[in-house]
């Protein structure tokens, strides 16, 4: 009996000495220890939902109080400071992650990842352009009576697709950096003046004063002329080789440092984002009756988002990395979560770097290259909103859509989102593109301001999934090139390193990198090196 005793405990021994867990009571433990180990990974994932969850509980419970202006104001105001502070990092992680990022590259490499990048972009926000276009063709959310619930929004004058394809293009080129740190132009109709022969005839006809275009500044950071400025900067500084490592190296501290900066901020997100979704909901007047009103118009866009996001997304992703897309996809449900808060790609950007960067292993190269430009250029959810919105108000306005009428709303949805700029509620700016497009009322894109404030933040998540799923489908395609890159740089660092024979110094061996070789005839070399 004793025999069989020690023998069970000598194999218990060292079943645990190989790691094993022979015992059964171990289960449980070890249960409780993998959910320990869980919840120290994920804490800020988890007190994130639980922000989003108590903001959304926090607004429907106070409404029913009514309060004022005042009050509303001091309970987002925890979220402005948030908001304020994720911001303020754009900047500067945009210019570190995009110099340190080009320059590690060469101008070959670059040119590459961009045309990849870019292709992405433009195929991605043609299909979100489609799948809007055929889902709210199918679910028909426009009814003709909500025009006459709804009081549109009168003088809403419409937006010239080709001044906002010109303003992307003056934007992209700025002509002065400091300027677009703080301001970008925009194209805007002011009346022409000219001298009038007789006073009467100004007077008689008032309203047909002709407009003419000026372009003028308006404040808002031009971050598509940074990016671009960037991107050229360090492309040629990495072509400096040995000059450039100084001005590489410091670019990449200031990166490292920002991110350090946003580590530290994002342990105020549960706050931020529950005092912005308290406050959202508590600024809304009559927020039942306008939620019954456009609820199938909402309903459409969150099937379209989410069927991109759940099925279309992760079919890309699988067939082109062929990796499970769903643990990439879970892997950012804290930036998803952000992003929905802030509504704002630009906003959530910073902790988007970190994710990318730490928890999923994306190459940094790829990631300071894409996300940045993505977070300008690339508008999925944006796509999909356009063309949803433009033809739920020719269904409300009882305008038949013919074939060339969809593929105009495709085409103009796909160039408006490519043009858009990441900042809150740009969507309903570029929905008067389409609108003009189809010569649909203009006016009524006021219809839909009730609810921006709700659907803005969904399209976002697309928006910033999507910039996300670029940079890791541009690395996988880029995968070669980064490896022979990677080898290039270093064949570089094994330089052909100096040898001592006899000696004296000698090229003549190639040794390994970790050694260093040294051949003496006699100890008095040895003593002459020495000294």
């Amino acid at each position: 009996m004793e025999d069989k005793t020690s023998s069970r405990f000598s194999e218990y021994l060292f079943a645990k000495m190989d790691g094993q867990d022979v015992s059964a009571s171990q289960g449980p433990r070890k249960m409780t220890a993998d959910t320990r180990k869980w919840m120290r990974e994920n804490l800020l994932l988890t007190v994130t939902l639980s922000g989003v969850f108590l903001g959304v509980f926090i607004g429907f419970s106070l409404r029913p109080l009514g309060l004022g202006g005042d009050a509303v104001m001091l309970i987002g105001y925890p979220g402005e400071l948030f908001m304020r502070l994720l911001k303020l990092m754009i900047l500067p992680l945009v210019i570190a992650s995009l110099i340190s990022g080009s320059a590690s590259l060469n101008a070959r490499m670059n040119g590459m990842i961009a045309v990849r990048t870019l292709v992405y972009f433009i195929l991605t926000s043609l299909l979100n352009a489609i799948l809007g276009v055929t889902i709210v063709l199918l679910i028909h959310p426009g009814n003709p009576g909500l025009r006459e619930a709804i009081t549109p929004l009168a003088n809403a004058r419409a937006v010239n697709i080709l001044d906002n394809l010109l303003d992307l293009g003056r934007n992209m080129f700025p002509d002065n950096l400091f300027q677009a740190a703080f301001q970008q132009a925009h194209t805007v109709y002011v009346p022409k003046k000219h001298s009038f022969q007789n006073y009467s005839d100004k007077l008689i006809n008032p309203e047909e004063e002709e407009v003419i275009r000026v372009v003028q500044y308006r404040t808002g950071t031009n971050t598509l002329g940074i990016v671009f400025f960037c991107l050229v900067f360090g492309t040629f500084l990495g072509t400096l080789e040995d000059k450039a490592h100084v001005v590489i190296d410091f670019f990449k501290a200031v990166f490292e440092v920002i991110m350090e900066m946003v580590s530290t901020v994002m342990w105020m997100t549960p706050i931020g984002i529950t005092s912005v979704i308290a406050s959202k909901i508590l600024g809304v007047l009559d927020l039942s009756l306008v939620m019954s009103q456009l609820f199938w118009f909402i309903i459409t866009i969150i099937i379209g988002v989410f069927f991109y996001q759940l099925v279309i997304m992760q079919l890309i992703y699988l067939i082109i990395v062929k990796k499970n897309p769903y643990k990439f996809y879970a892997g950012l449900a804290q930036g998803t979560l952000t992003a929905f808060a802030m509504a704002s790609t630009a906003a959530a950007l910073p902790v988007t770097f970190r994710l990318m960067t730490e928890n999923l292993r994306v190459d940094p190269r790829v990631t300071r290259f894409v996300l940045p430009i993505g977070c300008n250029i690339n508008m999925d959810g944006t796509a999909l909103f356009v063309a949803v919105a433009s033809i739920f108000i020719a269904q409300m306005n009882d305008i038949l859509l013919e074939f060339g009428e969809i593929i105009t709303v495709i085409l103009t949805s796909t160039a408006a989102s490519v043009s858009s700029a990441s900042v809150p509620s740009a969507a309903l700016v570029l929905l008067l593109v389409v609108l003009s497009a189809i010569n649909a009322p203009a006016q009524d894109v006021s219809l839909l301001f009730a609810i921006d404030w709700f659907v803005d933040r969904i399209r976002t998540t697309n928006n910033m999934l999507g910039d996300c799923y670029a940079a890791a489908i541009v690395e996988h395609l880029s995968k070669k090139e980064l490896m022979a890159l990677d080898a290039a740089g270093f064949q570089s660092v094994q330089t052909i390193l100096p040898t001592i024979a006899n000696g004296r110094l000698s090229a003549n061996r190639v040794p390994d990198p970790d050694t260093i070789i040294v051949e003496m005839e006699d100890e008095t070399n040895v003593a002459d090196i020495t000294k």
